[in-house]
């Protein structure tokens, strides 16, 4: 089962080597696609080097009362929230592929319209009583698989009632699972987990949402709670889709893998331990037939092999080539140049000075301070984020500022400055120069 750090910045698997939490959002997962379908998704995702699949028990896109491809719907009725033995039997069979195939599933057991409708479909059923209930019966069901507790569902914490309903549904997973798995919480839009559960004992790391906007600064977002006490590691759990219309608006163009992309490094350079990728066609696995939400404009199969979804774990490959629970946020690496909006500049470094990282988004000029890296001597060289391949720069003996100018071929790169006693090979396996 996967476990937190001893430093409580990052999660472990159980025999403490690094778990690098690369999600893909599947919210539709169980309540849309078929078995075969959903194996051939998982398949193409584990391949691709995701490491979590975040899906929904009770999806979103009226999951109660629409059925699934089988014809099956989750209760039996309303009143009594009687699960229906063969809708849970299709997510029983989802969760064992997706565990052979190595992936965790982070596991929301409802989506947020269920317990705060605000906005979709609904309706309402919990209450804090069959709210524990039905957590208690969930983490009975799925106590021995890989999988990690997401309450929440893009839902804000409104009234005592909402929050009586999470708490109590917390309890009965706990209970029900013998605390097996970690818990976290998947808040509303530009809202944090820590805003409601900053001081819960039963939150295991923070989730975030920085939404679907161009060029959001969940850097900032991750800096905020990386700064809490007590610590706990953190992430953007949602930050803005691939091919999503940008801010909900198609006359913004629509987002792509450059903006997943810088997404993913700034947040993970300001302290995440993991992130999150979404592709807008497959969250809600659209084809012929389903409405597409929001501008959704090419099917789920089509929007597989989109490039953003292949280049995440190249940032996965890069961090965990480095001593991985050491790595630390650190800005003061950045002298001069520094940028705002999409030039946003952001680095980290090891705790004990053998390497530093720095994503630079765009075509730009940076000055590097080095006073904080073990010298004398540097090692400097380019990482592609695109592409996951290595470009030799240079080597330097010094302890005054670097002036580094971005290549040719970008927007954005990632400099990569290793202490030459460090011992570290510039080109891990798998790499290009």
């Amino acid at each position: 089962m996967i476990q937190i750090s001893a430093n409580q910045r990052f999660l472990r698997q159980s025999n403490g080597e690094p778990f690098f939490y690369l999600a893909d959002t599947a919210w539709e997962l169980f309540h849309r696609l078929t078995y075969d379908q959903a194996s051939y998704y998982l398949a193409d995702r584990a391949t691709k080097g995701f490491t979590v699949i975040q899906a929904v028990v009770l999806a979103e896109l009226d999951g109660l009362r629409v059925p699934t491809p089988q014809g099956d719907v989750p209760f039996e009725s309303f009143a009594t929230l009687t699960p229906n033995e063969r809708y849970f039997a299709h997510v029983d069979a989802v969760i064992a592929k997706a565990n052979q195939l190595g992936l965790v599933i982070a596991l929301l057991p409802t989506w947020g319209d269920k317990w705060n409708q605000k906005w979709g479909t609904g309706p309402e059923i919990f209450t804090a009583e069959n709210a524990y209930t039905y957590g208690h019966w969930l983490g009975q069901r799925y106590r021995d698989a890989d999988i990690i507790w997401a309450l929440g569902g893009d839902r804000a914490i409104e009234t005592p009632a909402h929050m009586a309903i999470i708490e109590a549904m917390v309890a009965g997973l706990r209970a029900g699972d013998e605390g097996r798995h970690l818990c976290t919480f998947h808040p509303q839009g530009q809202q944090h987990s820590s805003q409601y559960f900053g001081q819960a004992e039963w939150i295991d790391f923070h989730m975030l949402q920085s939404g679907h906007a161009r060029n959001r600064d969940n850097w900032r977002s991750i800096a905020d709670d990386y700064a809490l006490t007590p610590t706990k590691p953190c992430m953007d759990g949602e930050p803005g889709y691939e091919d999503h219309p940008a801010g909900f608006a198609v006359e913004n163009g629509y987002l792509d893998d450059y903006d997943a992309r810088k997404a993913c490094y700034w947040a993970l350079f300001a302290g995440a331990h993991g992130h999150t990728y979404g592709c807008h066609p497959i969250w809600q696995f659209w084809s012929i037939g389903h409405k597409p939400l929001t501008w959704a404009r090419r099917p789920w199969q089509e929007a597989l092999q989109l490039p953003g979804a292949s280049q995440m774990q190249h940032a996965k490959h890069l961090l965990l080539s480095r001593p991985y629970f050491r790595r630390i946020p650190d800005q003061s690496l950045i002298l001069a140049g520094q940028g705002e909006g999409t030039h946003h500049i952001q680095a980290c470094r090891d705790s004990a000075g053998s390497y530093a990282m720095i994503y630079l988004p765009a075509n730009q000029t940076v000055t590097i301070n080095v006073s904080n890296l073990l010298g004398p001597t540097y090692r400097m060289w380019w990482f592609n984020p695109r592409t996951g391949h290595a470009q030799w720069l240079d080597e330097r003996t010094t302890a005054l500022p670097i002036e580094i100018v971005t290549p040719f071929g970008g927007p954005d790169w990632v400099l990569v400055i290793d202490s030459l006693p460090a011992g570290f090979e510039w080109q891990a396996p798998g790499w290009q120069a």
